[in-house]
């Protein structure tokens, strides 16, 4: 019965909105301006039936008692009350039944909480089409947007709204909400290796800091130069799991990704990037190599190396930015003139690539060719931090090894995430971010950059309702 209300309601309001939109159009000839109105009366004439029809389903399960008992209270019928409520179809006015304890101080809406919209202005689907577009573009771009292409239309001051309040939920149970998520994913069988890497991204805060940049050419009037910001590091951090292609090459199956604004120290990043690490090998398949791969960046190194979680690890500093450094020492031996400087790069870049022990032999062809060529005090200089970095990372260099059990040697899946899952979304012209309001977009868009958005959205929904 409930149904054939629900289809009632919403036949003849539709039928209804069609003849008022309809009544004194000439359809006669078809125009592609025609064609463009009648599919806009369309559009709102379905809105409308959509509303309609959602209002009476609802209004079907009304409670009609005198007294209710509520988490152990009682409750007297007081009077009935509208609320306006965002729904995929649009806004929808209900009149529902409104309770309130002995006292007078405590109320209770049964609807309301029958349908989870207790204390909420948007219903689910609305909520999560405005979550899942601000991980993308800004509240005031999302409000546009669906201006555009859907039936409701949320205010960027909604959005602004229900970012926040879901943000302080997650926030509140990110461990749990990660957990969850993480127990409903499998590792595919022909995982090879798993691979952990780390980057940083700068990131502008709204805080106080050193200004970046080049001196004003004359003093402002009226008061400092800017507002006080500060440049600061973002930690991104990826899971990543490998088999091998036709070819006996490295194929990535999936990759995890998950972000932190700046912190000292970065303890929740690291707390966060261990229990991903912890719950990926536990289901990875018997014998899976596990992997370190980042860049030349000494702090992720020594936590890398001074972890013992991570003994086991085969180590392994990105290749492309080993060989910019080589790059750099044949320019700084040779000069950018001539083909010298070419043809000793492309030499040690093979080796790199054939021999574990490459970096060696670099530091000693160095050696050799700097004692011989009478290089400048700035070359010479700059070639000795080539030469240090090569000495210092030489161990982080297998290669060769890595080639032969076909396993990745870049961490260009790394690099991009700081650009897509940080840069993208956090460093738009202008933008200047708290730190309790990046990680807000941060922890949407690493779910939706992992492939775990519709896995996520369900338990961010339960933990709604559990509250």
């Amino acid at each position: 019965m409930r149904f054939e209300q629900m289809v009632d309601a919403a036949v003849a309001e539709f039928k209804q909105k069609m003849g008022q939109f309809c009544g004194d159009i000439d359809a006669s000839t078809l125009t592609p301006d025609m064609a463009e109105h009648i599919a806009g009366v369309l559009q709102a004439s379905l809105a409308s039936a959509g509303v309609a029809g959602y209002r009476a389903f609802l209004l079907s399960h009304e409670c009609q008692a005198d007294i209710i008992v509520s988490q152990g209270e009682r409750f007297r019928f007081k009077s009935e009350r509208e609320k306006c409520f965002l729904t995929p179809f649009g806004d929808m006015v209900l009149s529902r039944r409104c309770y309130q304890d002995a006292s007078d101080m405590k109320s209770c809406v049964p609807l309301d909480e029958a349908w989870g919209m207790e204390g909420q202005y948007m219903a689910p689907q609305v909520r999560e089409a405005v979550l899942y577009s601000c991980a993308h573009v800004t509240p005031e771009e999302t409000a546009q947007l669906l201006k555009k292409c859907a039936l409701f239309t949320p205010h960027a001051t909604a959005i602004k709204h229900v970012l926040e309040k879901t943000g302080e939920l997650i926030k509140a149970h990110r461990d749990t909400l990660d957990k969850a998520v993480r127990a409903q994913e499998t590792v595919p069988e022909q995982t090879r290796a798993l691979v952990i890497s780390m980057d940083a991204a700068t990131v502008l805060l709204n805080e106080k800091g050193v200004h970046f940049g080049r001196r004003a050419e004359r003093p402002h009037k009226g008061g400092p130069r800017e507002t006080p910001t500060a440049y600061r590091i973002a930690m991104v951090g990826s899971v990543s799991c490998y088999g091998r292609d036709r070819d006996g090459l490295p194929e990535r199956f999936c990759s995890r990704y998950l972000a932190q604004m700046p912190e000292e120290r970065c303890p929740a990043f690291k707390v966060r990037l261990e229990a991903e690490l912890d719950d990926a090998q536990s289901a990875a398949p018997p014998g899976t190599a596990r992997i370190a791969l980042l860049d030349g960046a000494r702090e992720l190194w020594n936590y890398i190396d001074k972890e013992p979680r991570f003994d086991d690890y085969h180590k392994c500093i990105d290749y492309w930015h080993a060989v910019e450094h080589l790059s750099v020492a044949a320019e700084a031996l040779f000069g950018s003139q001539g083909d010298a400087a070419k043809k000793w790069y492309e030499k040690y870049s093979r080796l790199l690539m054939e021999f574990d022990d490459a970096a060696h032999r670099i530091c000693r062809s160095i050696d050799y060719y700097e004692q011989r060529l009478g290089l400048s005090k700035s070359r010479s200089a700059l070639l000795h931090e080539q030469r240090t970095y090569f000495e210092r990372n030489g161990h982080r260099m297998p290669y060769a090894t890595f080639r032969r059990n076909g396993w990745p040697i870049g961490s260009g899946p790394i690099e991009a995430a700081c650009k897509t899952l940080v840069k993208t979304r956090l460093c738009r012209s202008g933008m200047r971010w708290s730190r309790e309001g990046g990680q807000r977009i941060l922890n949407l868009r690493a779910y939706v950059k992992s492939n775990r958005w519709e896995c996520a959205w369900h338990h961010i929904k339960q933990l709604k309702v559990a509250i």
